[in-house]
């Protein structure tokens, strides 16, 4: 858990009594991950390699999740969790730990958690996963089904219903009507895959939710963004350099990024080490901002850090620039702690970047008034660097 700097709200100034009680939804796959890290090089057929570290967290769409509700998002998840240790183990990280609303999410008996084991070695990652698909159900476990309020705040739920699961007795009745009726928030996440129709995006957006969308890897090679129908409903999509090019049949990412906002109001590609940029296809302006130099330990969940990022500053209606930079520097402070969920930079560890950063003589004076937006944002004292943000095992006892 991040020991955060408290009174933090990215969006406090914009609220008002009739907003939803979300700021962001989102629906996925929750994995625990097993990351090494400290491994010299990729393991060898036949031989057995020892790594000087090792951490385990929540994992899979509890990245993201990790991330935005460490940055102070009302956050909340709808997933499946295992029947066993390890899904006990993450609905506590992300409930108890994390503050994520879980009550959209279900335990499924019987079910396994899904496992990923990442290793960490020149600077790259290799992982192997198991896991099967869970059962969808028809309505939540335990609830009666019926008509529902698709208007209905996160945690309501028709008359019958009873919490479940790892969920404590105390808790909220799950709503029983996702994916179908997705809660009110003012932005919803979305992992777009080709050919995969995710009808609940088109409900979350009627009801005035801004999505952001990211994609993997089209294992089909069509590369065919009609393949991807939920774009018409996106405020943003965020796809990697390498599949942004993809996509628009360009050779430049940020030729891909204008072809890009032709279809989609803004569209923003990753350049890895070169940092990112974006194209506002309203107004057509653009803006770059180079990556941070740091020393990664594990890139596990960095893109997921890096789409918190960016959707916290545009909830908060920052500049774009400001934005990317933000977006930038969150994923750049998590590669450099253990796991995905677990490296989630809060507001303490960002206050104290900005502190120390300040005070090194080979900074360049430019490339600091790039983050001089955190000044309005962040207390003036901050804790010291470096921070551990969390503890990267289980099986710890109280």
């Amino acid at each position: 858990m991040s020991t955060d700097t408290p009174g933090i709200d990215p969006l406090l100034a914009l609220r008002a009594p009739q907003d939803p009680a979300c700021d962001v939804f989102l629906t996925g796959t929750v994995f625990l991950d097993i990351i090494f890290t400290g491994l010299d090089s990729a393991p060898v057929r036949g031989t057995e390699s020892w790594a000087r570290g090792m951490g385990s967290s929540p994992g899979g769409v509890a990245n993201m999740a990790t991330a935005l509700a460490r940055l102070g998002l009302r956050t909340s998840l709808a997933a499946a969790f295992g029947d066993d240790h390890y899904g006990e183990y993450c609905w506590d990280a992300l409930e108890q730990g994390e503050g994520i609303d879980l009550s959209m999410s279900h335990t499924v008996p019987g079910w396994h958690s899904p496992v990923t084991v990442s290793m960490a070695y020149e600077g790259e990652r290799t992982m192997v996963s198991h896991g099967h698909e869970a059962p969808a159900p028809t309505t939540f476990p335990g609830t009666v089904p019926g008509p529902s309020d698709p208007d209905a705040p996160t945690g309501t739920a028709p008359t019958g219903t009873a919490p479940t699961g790892n969920a404590p007795a105390s808790a909220p009745a799950p709503h029983p009507a996702f994916p179908q009726c997705p809660p009110r928030a003012r932005a919803a996440i979305a992992s777009l895959v080709p050919g995969r129709s995710e009808p609940w995006v088109a409900t979350a957006a009627r009801h005035g939710a801004l999505i952001f969308a990211d994609v993997g890897w089209d294992e089909t090679g069509r590369w065919d963004l009609d393949a991807l129908p939920e774009l018409a409903h996106c405020e943003a999509f965020l796809p990697n350099a390498e599949e942004a090019m993809r996509y628009t049949r360009t050779d430049c990412p940020r030729a891909a990024a204008h072809a890009l906002a032709e279809r989609i109001p803004l569209a923003v590609v990753t350049l890895g080490a070169e940092g990112a940029y974006a194209v506002d296809g309203r107004t057509g302006a653009a803006a770059q901002v180079p990556a941070i130099e740091v020393e990664a330990l594990d890139p596990t969940g960095a893109g997921d850090v890096f789409v918190a990022g960016f959707v916290t500053g545009t909830l908060a209606d920052w500049p774009l620039a400001d934005r990317l930079a933000f977006a930038g520097l969150t994923a750049a402070l998590s590669v450099q702690e253990f796991g995905g969920s677990l490296s989630a930079p809060g507001w303490a560890e960002i206050a104290a970047w900005w502190q120390r950063i300040r005070t090194l003589d080979d900074q360049d004076p430019a490339a600091l008034e790039r983050y001089a937006f955190l000044e309005e944002l962040l207390p003036t004292t901050a804790r010291a660097w470096p921070l551990r943000r969390a503890v990267p095992t289980i099986g710890f006892r109280q």
